[in-house]
């Protein structure tokens, strides 16, 4: 069969990049039906692998920075890109990310952006006017004061004295100093992508949501919401800003987002919409016979600006079906009818650990490639008059 197929994955977190996780989709296909042409288009939805996606589709250069990890007291190697045009993009997942930390040491109490901010800075020494800043798969939840005072931004308490690094410090915080930011900061436009459209705080907060996969239990993720609250109101009434704890995608990167905006200016968009824009996506599903997308996991959160979410919603506008591979799945039927997709794939097909699983991903992908083009061929054989 002449198939002509459409891979397009983000990456497997933990495991396998977009263009890795891609790869393998495209060999199991090709050895069920080595007649079918594959294309293989890595996306990104703002978190991991934003920085590698969008210097493929548009060309740029890779540079590598030293900044402060997510536990504030090690430094990580982490990149970023300076796109044609002199557009900066920044990944906060590869300084700040969730999987720089080990399980057992996971607290976003204590956890910090402030890396995110040094790779900010390392834009503005590059003398890049505009930043793009890619939220998604963070280790944090403080409201990104560690970013802002990576910038030059003070929090201090009630007695004037700087709060403490991460969540913890949000619970203290009495006053924002936004006098000592970067000269170099004036003029120069960011523009977030947001894997998520959760609001600050709430029920659908960034502590309520996503603290309790980051480590916090729930002690922390009350005293975390409180906190991101108590950052509403104070920005709100030192930088003269709305109070912006209800702005969609302001709780993305436990609430980086809101940080963003509130002190630099930024416009929060959809990254999975950006991203596909930028590689060309909609043309490349046009072409196509059927589209293949993936990511680790498939859950409730996805419907909020995941990949396989904008994935399934443009195949929908272009009228091509669309089959998700996933590392795990919660709610398939929720998936496929939520979120617009056509069938959902979880691999391995067999029980495993996550840490086979993940050991193993490339192997299983490959494996899911092929069980997908034969089950394509028996549908179509049933299809036959």
């Amino acid at each position: 069969m002449g198939w002509k197929v459409l891979v397009a994955p983000a990456s497997f977190k933990g495991s396998l990049s977009a263009l890795e996780a891609g790869e393998a989709i495209r060999r199991g296909f090709a050895r069920a039906v080595p007649l079918a042409v594959v294309r293989v288009v890595p996306l990104a939805d703002g978190g991991e692998g934003t920085v590698e996606a969008l210097c493929r589709a548009v060309g740029g250069q890779m540079r590598t920075a030293t900044v402060t990890g997510p536990l504030g007291s090690e430094t990580v190697q982490a990149r970023w890109a300076i796109l044609s045009g002199g557009l900066a993009v920044i990944e906060m997942a590869q300084a700040s990310g969730l999987p720089l930390v080990k399980p057992e040491r996971r607290d976003p109490m204590a956890t910090t952006t402030a890396g995110t901010g040094e790779l900010i800075r390392e834009a503005l020494a590059a003398g890049c006017r505009s930043v793009l800043v890619g939220l998604g798969g963070s280790a944090t939840v403080d409201g990104g004061l560690g970013a802002m005072r990576a910038l030059g931004a003070g929090f201090l308490d009630e007695q004037g004295r700087p709060v403490p690094p991460g969540g913890r410090g949000l619970l203290h915080l009495h006053r924002i100093d936004p006098t000592g930011l970067d000269p170099r900061l004036s003029g120069v436009s960011f523009t977030v992508l947001a894997d998520v459209d959760n609001p600050l705080t709430g029920p659908d907060g960034a502590a309520r949501v996503f603290g309790p996969q980051k480590g916090a239990d729930p002690d922390a993720v009350v005293a975390l919401d409180r906190g991101l609250a108590n950052l509403a109101r104070v920005a709100a009434r030192d930088l003269g800003s709305p109070n912006l704890a209800t702005l969609p995608g302001g709780g993305a990167a436990g609430g980086l987002g809101l940080a963003l905006v509130a002190f630099l200016g930024a416009r929060i968009v959809s990254g999975i919409d950006y991203v596909m824009e930028a590689t060309g996506l909609a043309e490349q599903m046009a072409w196509a016979d059927i589209v293949v997308t993936g990511e680790g996991q498939l859950d409730g959160q996805s419907r909020h600006g995941k990949a396989c979410s904008g994935v399934a919603r443009l195949a929908g506008a272009v009228g091509r079906p669309v089959v998700a591979i996933v590392g795990a799945v919660v709610g398939e039927n929720e998936a496929v009818q939520v979120l617009g997709l056509d069938a959902v794939l979880p691999v391995p097909t067999g029980p495993v650990s996550l840490v086979q699983a993940m050991a193993g991903a490339t192997g299983y992908l490959e494996a899911a490639g092929a069980r997908l083009a034969r089950l394509l061929l028996t549908g179509g054989r049933l299809a036959e008059p």
